[in-house]
C-alpha cells in the first residue's frame, strides 16, 4: 500500500468513525433502538469502575465512612437524673456486627456474622462484594438476646443483601436470602416486617419518563420462628394503583431510576390503628417512609393497597413511626435549611400536617444528616436520634436539652480521620430483657 493509498484508507476510517459517532449521538438523543443496550452497556462500565474504586478505598468511595466531625470518642454527655437508663444497641459501617453498651458507653454484648459464611453471591445470583464492604443496616434484639440484622453492601445496586437471626452467641437460628434494605420491624406476634427491592425491566404505562430498568420496593412478612415468607407486596404497584398516583408521577428527575427509594416500616396492629386517625382503626396495615416521594404512607396488608399518603414539610426523610398519641415521628434530614443544622426531629400531626415538637440542633450542637438516620422514643418521652453522618447517637429531652450524647470511638485512615457512620441506634430497658440474657450482661 503506497502513501496515498495509506491517506485514504485512514480518510476512510475516519469517515466511518465520524459517521458511527453522529449514529450514536442520533441514537442516544433521540433514544430509539438500540438506545437501550448502549445505555445499560455503559452504566454497566461506570459501575465496574466504581466497584473497583470502592474496593481499593472504603474510606472515601463508600458512604460508610465519614470525615470525623470531632476528637471525641464514647460517651460525652451523660445526664442521670434525667436520661432514660438502659442499654443501646446500635450498628456501624464497614462491619457486620451490631453492639450493645450501657450509659457510661461499655460494651456488654457484641454479635458478628460475615456474610461469606451465609452466602457467596448477591440474592439475584451476580457475585457478592468483600464483607470488608458490608455493614448491619439495622438491628433488632429479641428480649433473650436473638438479633435480626439486615445486609448492605457498597458499590452495588441493588445494595440490600439479605437477613438474618442469630442468637446471643451469634449462632445462626435462620436466614433469609431476600435484597433487604434500610429497616425491619419486629411485630408483638413474632412477625418480621422487611422491605426488599429488585430491578424491573417492564415500562409502566403513563409514567413516561421512568428510566428501565427500575428499583421495586417490596414489603415482606417473615415468619420471626422460621424465617418463612408470608407475604410480598409490590409498593409501587399499591401505590400506583392508588389515587395518590399522581405523587409518584411527581418524582424528581434525579430518581428516575428509583423512584420511591422506601426507607422505613411499621406494622400498625389494633392499637396504634385505633389512636392512628389515617387508619380508621383498621390493623395490619404498615406505615411506609418513601423518600423520593417525600410521603407517608399507608399500606393495608389484606387488600394490598394504598389507603392513604401525606406529603409533609420534610424532605429526604428517614424513619417515621406512628406515637402511642396517633402523631408521626420523623427524621427529618434536610428540611431545616441552616448552616451546620439541616435536619431536624418532628413529631407530626397526620390529620393537619402541624408541627407540634420539633428538634433542629444548635451553634453549639450542630446537627446535619444527609443520609440515613433514626429516631426512637424513649418510655420516658426523649427522642434518642442517630446522626448517621457525624457517627453519633444522642438523646434529647422534650425542652431540646441532650441529656446522652455517644460518638462512635473507632476510627480509620492514615491519620484516624475517618468515622464509621452509625446506622441505628435503640434504648433497650433492663426490664425487657429475659432474666438469663441481662445476668449474663451483667457479669461481663
Amino acid at each position: 500500500m503506497d502513501k496515498m493509498d495509506r491517506i485514504g484508507f485512514a480518510a476512510f476510517v475516519a469517515a466511518w468513525l465520524f459517521l458511527a459517532f453522529l449514529a450514536g449521538s442520533f441514537i442516544v438523543l433521540a433514544q430509539i433502538w438500540p438506545y437501550k443496550f448502549l445505555d445499560n452497556a455503559y452504566r454497566a462500565g461506570w459501575a465496574l469502575v466504581a466497584q473497583k474504586q470502592t474496593i481499593d478505598d472504603p474510606y472515601t468511595q463508600t458512604d460508610q465512612w465519614r470525615k470525623a466531625r470531632t476528637d471525641q470518642r464514647g460517651v460525652t454527655i451523660n445526664n442521670h437524673a434525667r436520661a432514660d437508663n438502659g442499654y443501646t444497641l446500635y450498628t456501624q459501617g464497614g462491619d457486620t456486627s451490631a453492639y450493645l453498651i450501657d450509659m457510661q458507653g461499655k460494651l456488654v454484648h457484641k454479635w458478628h456474622m460475615d456474610y461469606s459464611r451465609l452466602w457467596h453471591t448477591t440474592p439475584d445470583g451476580r457475585e457478592a462484594q468483600p464483607d470488608k464492604l458490608m455493614y448491619f443496616r439495622k438491628a433488632v434484639m429479641y428480649p433473650n438476646g436473638d438479633l435480626l440484622a439486615i445486609f448492605i453492601a457498597a458499590g452495588d445496586t441493588p445494595w440490600g443483601y439479605g437477613l438474618v437471626k442469630l442468637d446471643a452467641d451469634s449462632h445462626v437460628i435462620w436466614k433469609y436470602h431476600g435484597a433487604t434494605h434500610h429497616d425491619l420491624y419486629l411485630s408483638k406476634d413474632n412477625r418480621v416486617f422487611v422491605l426488599t427491592h429488585q430491578y424491573n425491566n417492564n415500562p409502566v404505562p403513563g409514567f413516561r419518563n421512568l428510566k428501565t430498568p427500575w428499583l421495586d420496593d417490596f414489603v415482606v412478612e417473615l415468619d420471626g420462628r422460621t424465617g418463612k415468607v408470608l407475604k410480598k407486596i409490590s409498593v409501587f404497584d399499591a401505590f400506583w394503583n392508588s389515587p395518590y398516583q399522581s405523587i409518584v408521577g411527581a418524582v424528581p428527575s434525579f430518581a428516575m431510576d428509583d423512584p420511591l427509594h422506601t426507607n422505613s416500616v411499621q406494622y400498625l396492629g389494633p392499637e396504634l390503628a385505633r389512636h392512628f386517625a389515617p387508619a380508621h382503626g383498621h390493623a395490619n396495615q404498615v406505615l411506609l417512609s418513601t423518600r423520593h416521594a417525600g410521603a407517608a404512607i399507608l399500606l393495608d396488608l389484606d387488600s394490598g393497597k394504598v389507603t392513604w399518603a401525606l406529603q409533609g414539610s420534610w424532605h429526604g426523610q428517614h424513619s417515621m413511626s406512628v406515637l402511642p398519641n396517633g402523631h408521626l415521628d420523623v427524621f427529618d434530614n434536610y428540611g431545616n435549611y441552616q448552616t451546620h443544622n439541616m435536619s431536624r426531629l418532628l413529631e407530626v400531626d397526620p390529620t393537619n400536617d402541624k408541627i407540634v415538637w420539633q428538634y433542629e440542633g444548635s451553634k453549639q450542637n450542630p446537627f446535619s444528616n444527609l443520609l440515613r438516620g433514626s429516631l426512637y422514643t424513649l418510655a420516658n418521652g426523649d427522642r434518642l436520634a442517630t446522626e448517621t453522618d457525624g457517627g453519633r447517637i444522642f438523646e434529647v429531652a422534650p425542652d431540646g436539652d441532650i441529656v446522652w450524647e455517644f460518638i462512635n470511638p473507632r476510627r480509620g485512615g492514615d491519620h484516624d480521620q475517618y468515622i464509621p457512620i452509625l446506622s441505628w441506634g435503640q434504648r433497650i430497658q433492663p426490664d425487657q430483657l429475659d432474666p438469663a440474657f441481662r445476668r449474663e450482661l451483667t457479669t461481663q
